[in-house]
């Protein structure tokens, strides 16, 4: 790994401990990502994409979002409103350990991820082949198989470490839940890509906030229903 990905790496790592002391609940997502980051910085070392450097860079750029999401909550600042909405609804001992994990990872996948990807495509979209373009949407959709790969780790030791009747559940189910949960990130996975895409290819800054904003307005009906679960 390169500094930067180190420094990715680290700067997870130092949250988490200082979240996991004081028993901050902003600590279920955070492991969640951690270990789905660290599963695709070996995914990246393994050549297992065709872009390796374009993956990094995204994984990167990425992770920024979230974390000047928890930098602009920790300092009352303006921050996204599916991120606001997130944060204080982990806070709440109301919200489950599962809705925890799932109100963050619908912020930073159906609204940061929109964002990231299209600001690394957006330098050479509109020049680039029809092979580089198939590139990076099939280092896109590989990203989904890291995830359900991760899946079963985040199960095991992230939700029912938190909420141990959820092991029960996951013996019940047997492969079902993990299933589950793959096949419906993979699908917010493939609408990200149609909206980042769309975002890259304004050639206006207004038409382009009119998209940011339906996407968080979507975002935001996303983890009203979460809380429903």
């Amino acid at each position: 790994m390169d500094l930067i990905e180190r420094n990715t790496i680290e700067q997870m790592a130092e949250r988490l401990a200082a979240w996991e002391a004081s028993e901050d609940r902003r600590r279920i997502f955070l492991d969640c990502y951690m270990r789905m980051t660290r599963n695709m910085l070996t995914a990246i070392e393994q050549g297992r994409f065709d872009d390796a450097q374009w993956v990094t860079r995204l994984l990167h750029h990425f992770a920024g979002y979230y974390f000047d999401a928890v930098d602009a909550c920790e300092r009352a600042a303006d921050e996204p409103p599916v991120w606001a909405h997130a944060l204080q609804a982990s806070a709440s001992p109301r919200t489950t350990v599962l809705q925890n994990l799932l109100l963050g990872i619908n912020a930073h996948i159906n609204y940061d991820l929109v964002l990231a990807l299209s600001d690394v495509l957006a330098p050479e979209w509109e020049s680039a082949s029809d092979a580089v373009k198939r590139r990076r949407y099939h280092d896109h959709s590989l990203v989904n198989r890291i995830i359900a790969e991760t899946v079963d780790e985040v199960q095991d030791e992230v939700v029912e470490r938190h909420s141990p009747a959820m092991d029960l559940v996951d013996k019940m189910a047997g492969p079902i839940d993990e299933w589950a949960a793959s096949w419906f990130i993979g699908v917010w996975r493939e609408e990200v890509w149609q909206n980042a895409i769309e975002m890259t290819s304004c050639c206006a800054q207004h038409d382009r906030e009119d998209l940011r904003r339906r996407v968080e307005l979507k975002a935001m009906e996303r983890a009203r229903l979460l809380l429903l679960v």
